[in-house]
């Protein structure tokens, strides 16, 4: 009997025990999930404060602000996608100086030369739904903290895509006085390095000062890869980041010993960017940047690389929009080679994507030396074929992202009279504040020294 009641006993125990570990399984198995989750949402968070980027919520003290401009920017763009822009033929001096006024309640929203912006996000193959659609995500903006010296606030979409950038009124103004000049540069050169911009606007909230600001192509998207970010001038006085603080912007000094490895590429690289500090400079302006980032391409990316004679030059034309503009610039299709030898086999220049857009272009294995040396003399190159490729160019290992930006700063009676400051100061060094002739040719020099 002892032994039959111990033996019960211990199936007793054993029965508590099981009951007691099958009563804690789910929760540890929750809170084991939980954790986990909670260690993603740290390292993602991590990861945008270090890039400097803080989600915009209602706590934020630009939460309204940002609000504010997202509703403005959906009642001006939800009037052009309603009534079916379609762009002229040719613009002209009306539509660079166009304002179009929306007011909504207390709020006065302004887009200035719509037509001009519109037509150059049509090359680009933005289509106005896209357009809207990035800036009226239903995520908060992202807010970028730059480690710039300039008082503008940065705005990033939710899908990181675009910038909104607000500007001062001089340098709208100046903007406006130069946007035929900019799309004509633009237009001249559809592959310049200077980033994109795609609308400007201004805001008007009651008892508030009117906000000018602008939206912008984002150089680094995609982004997912991109752990480190270079903002570059060409100078040393004040180019150093300490790499541990929160916002990890590197400058020249931090770039020093490094090279951007592009091989074939160099050539065109260092003559665009020749091309647009001249034409910069011609401008009167100075204290412009290149934005450069890069990571290393992926083993899909490497196998891509196919023989000339398998690929494709290509332009993307939207197969239902509306929008008449400037021709979009060429990429390159990347896609197999079975896919140039389709083209040829059906006698055609026109194939049609995924997503029902048309591919007009030719065969590089039928363009002869000549042609492609004719296609490089005007500056162009073989883009590749997806988001933002104007600002992407791939070296034999690694993918880099440059463009070319902030180029409002004027040299005017100001900026003369810090040169001399700084000339007195910093005797013998190079400093961002010189004369626009001699920042192109010191800007250009930093890009032939460091390029491989």
């Amino acid at each position: 009997m002892q032994t039959t009641s111990g033996n019960q006993a211990k199936m007793t125990k054993r029965s508590g025990l099981r009951f007691c570990h099958f009563g804690t399984a789910r929760p540890r198995r929750l809170w084991a999930l939980k954790r986990s989750w909670i260690y993603i949402y740290i390292a993602f968070t991590f990861t945008w404060r270090m890039s400097g980027l803080f989600n915009v919520r209602q706590e934020h003290d630009f939460y309204s602000l940002t609000c504010l401009m997202k509703e403005g920017l959906h009642a001006v763009l939800q009037t052009s996608i309603n009534t079916s822009i379609v762009l002229p033929e040719k613009l002209s001096a009306e539509h660079y100086k166009s304002v179009e006024t929306q007011v909504n309640k207390d709020l006065e929203m302004q887009a200035f030369a719509g037509l001009v912006f519109a037509s150059l996000r049509r090359s680009l193959d933005i289509s106005e739904e896209e357009y809207h659609r990035s800036l009226f995500s239903e995520g908060c903006y992202v807010r970028f903290i730059s480690n710039s010296k300039g008082k503008a606030d940065f705005y990033l979409t939710n899908d990181k895509r675009f910038f909104l950038k607000t500007q001062h009124m001089r340098e709208v103004m100046f903007f406006l006085s130069n946007l035929k000049a900019y799309m004509d540069h633009l237009k001249k050169y559809p592959h310049s390095l200077m980033v994109r911009f795609l609308g400007l606007y201004s805001i008007k909230i009651p008892n508030k000062t009117k906000k000018y600001f602008i939206v912008m192509q984002n150089v680094f998207y995609p982004d997912e890869r991109i752990n480190t970010r270079y903002d570059i001038k060409g100078c040393e006085v004040g180019r150093w980041t300490d790499p541990a603080s929160k916002v990890t912007i590197l400058k020249d000094n931090n770039f020093e010993g490094k090279h951007i490895i592009l091989d074939q590429q160099r050539s065109w690289l260092v003559n665009q960017v020749e091309i647009d500090s001249a034409f910069l400079s011609s401008l009167n302006v100075l204290d412009y940047s290149i934005l450069l980032a890069h990571q290393p391409l992926q083993h899909d990316e490497l196998d891509r690389k196919h023989p000339i004679s398998s690929q494709t030059m290509v332009t993307m034309i939207s197969a239902n929009t509306t929008l008449k503009g400037p021709s979009p610039v060429a990429r390159l299709d990347v896609d197999s080679a079975q896919r140039a030898s389709d083209i040829m086999s059906r006698g055609s220049d026109h194939i049609q994507d995924t997503k029902g857009n048309f591919d007009h272009g030719v065969p590089l294995g039928s363009v002869n030396g000549t042609q492609l040396r004719g296609f490089h003399a005007n500056r162009r190159r073989l883009l590749p074929n997806f988001t933002n490729s104007v600002h992407v160019i791939d070296g034999p290992k690694l993918r880099y992202f440059v463009g070319i930006v902030d180029f409002f700063t004027v040299y005017g009676v100001r900026k003369k009279k810090e040169h001399l400051w700084k000339s007195l100061r910093f005797p013998g060094r190079a400093f961002s504040t010189v004369s626009p002739a001699t920042y192109s040719q010191r800007f250009c020099q930093w890009v032939k020294d460091h390029t491989k």
